[in-house]
């Protein structure tokens, strides 16, 4: 049975051009690979946000709606004729009463009243329209017409005529006054209004408390991309020179590794990713080639710097950075993870697009519907490419112990697996984990023998 190579069979593998690793390299497209419209929708909600808590933002908006109601505010415009007919309607209205006659108040009195109505009737209508919306108006017509329509109900239809007969016959010294009745039934109401109040409060206390959680949740997100952009600027002044070029002497290697170690256990998944997809990109987890008398990382002659999978010193080494660290949902596309320690952490529907996992240790790991399309899991061909030994050191030749420790890993709905990949995993991962291994496992023998 013949298997086609997981990689070019070179005694040292040499670093894959750029060019290599455009988007159209990927099986099927990248399209899947973006970001969804909601991820997309939920970034901008959150910025729109965070723009409006600004306090040029809140005095604008503060201003522009005291602007906006003084805009609501109608005048009332009253004609002099009409205002002076009105005081000569009040005037005749007490003439008629200091006077005792009947003609004079009635003619003042409905004169008054009428002027005073159309005056008053802008006024109305704003406050209505204002402290009434549509649909409170709308309430307090049907209350009212459901009022009406009992009224009329119990009027004409004889049951209100019953209902006073029943009364009659009713001995109300031995029931107890009306008073206590009226006196009882206050008591529920209010005890009913008690109720609703406490619900409204709980009611709106509840939409406060989610308000102040999303409110919390947006600040530790920017909080955090805040610290993910200081480590940034601060590994970039640490490893790089004047000129732009790797001086990362011992120490500041050291140093780098700790503020990694330490910033790892301060941010969540996406948090982390962001700052594998920078070390990857960088080139500062991968194994470069050294001066072997000053350290530095030597040119490869095309514009980067020469990489040495087996002698090559890296500027930040993982180890057990991310050993049961929870990466799930995240892009880790073309990053190098190479031999790092990720047992039981989990990558489930993770992008693992072209990332290179040789010789990392992924026992009990969780990679439950990640997408590994050219993920490069071993060197050499599939045939000779076993996992990393603790005692034997890698061939990249033939592939020995150039593979990643799969045993008791979970393949469950894993995407755009490769033949040479299912096989390498159905060969390595343990009797466990080939029935997870989408295709099956038929024919391919456990050379983990557990």
């Amino acid at each position: 049975m013949t298997i086609e190579s997981n990689s070019p069979n070179l005694p040292t593998p040499e670093p894959t051009p750029e060019q290599d690793l455009q988007p159209d390299d990927f099986d099927g497209g990248t399209g899947d690979n973006h970001l969804t419209s909601e991820a997309l929708a939920a970034q901008q909600a959150l910025a729109a946000i965070s723009s409006l808590q600004s306090p040029q933002n809140k005095s604008a908006l503060k201003q522009a709606h005291s602007n906006f109601q003084q805009r609501l505010k109608p005048p009332i415009i009253v004609k002099p004729r009409a205002l002076l007919i009105t005081v000569i309607g009040i005037v005749i209205t007490f003439s008629g009463i200091f006077l005792n006659n009947w003609i004079i108040g009635a003619i003042g009195t409905l004169v008054t009243l009428l002027l005073s109505l159309v005056m008053l009737l802008p006024w109305l209508q704003y406050v209505i329209e204002e402290w009434f919306s549509p649909l409170d108006r709308t309430l307090f017509v049907a209350f009212v017409g459901l009022v009406v329509s009992l009224i009329g109900f119990l009027r004409f239809s004889g049951v209100g005529d019953r209902l006073l007969l029943w009364g009659r016959k009713i001995n109300w010294e031995a029931s107890g006054t009306l008073a206590e009745w009226f006196g009882a039934l206050g008591q529920i109401l209010i005890a009913i209004i008690a109720v609703y109040v406490a619900w409204r409060q709980y009611v709106i206390s509840k939409d406060l408390t989610i308000q102040q959680n999303l409110l919390t949740v947006q600040q530790n997100i920017i909080t955090q991309q805040q610290t993910i952009d200081s480590y940034f600027q601060g590994i970039s002044d640490l490893v790089l020179d004047e000129e732009g070029l790797l001086e990362d002497w011992p120490q500041e290697r050291a140093i780098a590794e700790g503020r990694t170690a330490a910033i790892f256990s301060s941010v969540d998944g996406s948090g982390k990713a962001k700052i594998l997809r920078f070390l990857s990109r960088s080139k500062l987890l991968t194994p470069l080639k050294r001066d072997r008398r000053l350290g530095r990382a030597i040119l490869n002659g095309m514009g980067g710097y020469a990489e040495d999978r087996l002698e090559g010193v890296r500027v930040i080494d993982l180890g057990v950075m991310l050993a049961g660290a929870d990466l799930s949902q995240t892009d880790l596309r073309w990053t190098d993870l190479s031999e790092a320690n990720l047992v039981r952490a989990n990558l489930s529907g993770c992008d693992l697009v072209k990332a290179n996992l040789s010789r990392t240790i992924l026992y009990d790991a969780n990679i439950n519907g990640a997408d590994l399309n050219a993920v490069r899991l071993f060197y050499g061909s599939v045939e000779k490419a076993s996992p990393r030994s603790r005692s034997e050191p890698p061939d990249y030749n033939t592939g020995e112990h150039t593979g990643a420790v799969i045993e008791n890993a979970d393949f469950s709905d894993v995407q755009r697996m490769s033949e040479a990949n299912r096989y390498y995993c159905c060969a390595w991962s343990g009797e466990k984990s080939r029935e997870t291994i989408p295709g099956g496992c038929e024919g391919i023998p456990n050379k983990l023998g557990r």
